[in-house]
């Protein structure tokens, strides 16, 4: 195999490895929360601390990676990964593991964007370069689907920590394969990090994310939680007026007053934020009320994520012909009326009644997803591209940890998925007023 298909190999791995984390955590958490006497909320912080740090990192490790070597800084992830999936499977209770699961978040972050700096450096040539993100984009779909099930076969089989260990030989074997066919690359054009905007940016997530989660143990009104969302409003204050200040911008702020820009960052937020919340509050419903298994709970998922994983590529030629305005708009809405015919199940409703509205939101995330990215990209000039796609991913991991804290803390399996309903058509709507001008 040629040195640029290893090249291509060894991004797609660590790729996979970030995003199966994402879903496959979900069917462990009944088992999680059984083994070492997790409340909801601390299972809440199981996944967010690997999707707040995701999130909030990601756009300045790929600034790190222009600037040090995307070789560098993906093969420290990798060996970071693995060493934080070790202490996740070894972790003695939910605090170790929220930790754990922060370094797991922080190593994602720095594997997930220079992937595909990676895979675009060994594929200079537009055409063979095209079909090289194709085939990466192809194995985070795969890993959508991979997540549920695997995830479920492995804790009915070995438990809940086997989930995590799964990562130590696979880090390895990637990290060696990255040190022997990834060529250095960087980009000498960058100049320095945007640290103010970095950590105002991510004060504002954690401490966002602090109040929605633990609000509803301390009360809204508790001292903590008042403090807490005065300090994230500031911290949003001041992440916006350091980035109109800074030279060179974490988030460029000027393309925001683009309709297009805006509308294909805030549907993509929207989008996660009712996905994933719900995703969280379902997988606990199949698992804790219905009594199914980790394995069974995967499957059950499948007519939901298995076709934003196997159509994607095909809606992604239909915007290319169409455009992106009408597949995200319509993609959005059918998401969210799947959820919204979804809001009366009960601890006796069969899986009969479930799997057509989990397969009409699966549908339409297939249609939206790659119409949301290429809104955001058409929205700017082609040399801005880069930046675009990176904005629209940091949109949707934004999204996706404020869905968990939001979405996932709601009483009822019913009223988490309504919100999650609602939150996509809302973005629907967006995307169909004002995508118009893409």
């Amino acid at each position: 195999m040629s040195s640029n298909r290893l090249s291509l190999v060894a991004a797609c791995s660590g790729y996979f490895f970030v995003l199966l984390d994402v879903t496959i955590v979900n069917v462990a958490l009944a088992r999680i929360a059984a083994d070492i006497g997790s409340s909801r909320a601390e299972l809440q912080w199981v996944v967010d601390a690997y999707a707040l740090v995701l999130a909030s990192l990601m756009l300045s490790t790929g600034n790190l990676a222009d600037l040090y070597g995307r070789r560098r800084i993906f093969t420290l992830g990798l060996a970071g990964f693995g060493l934080a999936s070790l202490l996740c499977g070894l972790a003695p209770g939910v605090g170790a593991l929220v930790v754990a699961r922060v370094l797991q978040g922080l190593a994602a972050a720095a594997i997930l964007p220079t992937s595909l700096a990676i895979v675009g450096h060994a594929f200079p040539g537009s055409g063979e370069r095209a079909r090289a993100i194709g085939f990466w984009a192809g194995v985070g779909s795969l890993a959508l689907i991979a997540g549920p099930i695997l995830g479920g076969a492995l804790v009915d089989a070995l438990g809940w920590r086997s989930i995590f260990l799964l990562n130590v030989p696979l880090s390895i074997a990637a990290l060696v394969l990255t040190r022997v066919a990834v060529e250095e690359s960087s980009d000498p054009s960058r100049h320095g990090l945007d640290t103010r905007g970095q950590l105002f940016g991510a004060t504002f997530l954690g401490l966002a994310v602090f109040a929605l989660i633990e609000g509803r143990r301390l009360g809204w009104t508790s001292p903590e939680i008042v403090g807490a969302g005065a300090l994230a409003i500031s911290s949003l204050g001041a992440f916006l007026a350091a980035e109109r200040r800074a030279e060179r911008p974490m988030l460029d702020l000027r393309y925001f007053r683009r309709p297009a820009f805006s509308a294909a960052n805030v549907g993509a937020g929207l989008m996660n934020l009712g996905t994933l919340g719900a995703l969280f509050a379902f997988s606990l419903y199949l698992q804790r009320v219905q009594g199914h298994s980790p394995l069974d709970t995967g499957l059950r998922l499948l007519p939901w994520l298995g076709p934003l994983a196997l159509l994607a590529p095909l809606s992604g030629r239909l915007t290319a012909v169409i455009g992106p305005r009408l597949p995200a708009a319509l993609g959005l809405v059918a998401a969210g009326v799947g959820y919204l015919l979804l809001r009366r199940v009960d601890p006796g409703t069969g899986f009969g009644s479930m799997w057509p509205p989990l397969a009409l939101a699966g549908l339409g995330l297939a249609a939206a997803t790659p119409a949301l990215v290429t809104g955001a990209t058409a929205s700017v000039p082609r040399e801005r591209s880069g930046m675009a796609s990176a904005v629209n991913n940091t949109a949707r991991q934004v999204g996706g940890a404020i869905g968990v804290a939001l979405i996932g803390g709601l009483s009822t399996i019913g009223a988490s998925l309504t919100v999650s309903g609602l939150a996509l058509v809302c973005g629907g709507s967006l995307a169909l007023v004002m995508l118009r001008t893409s």
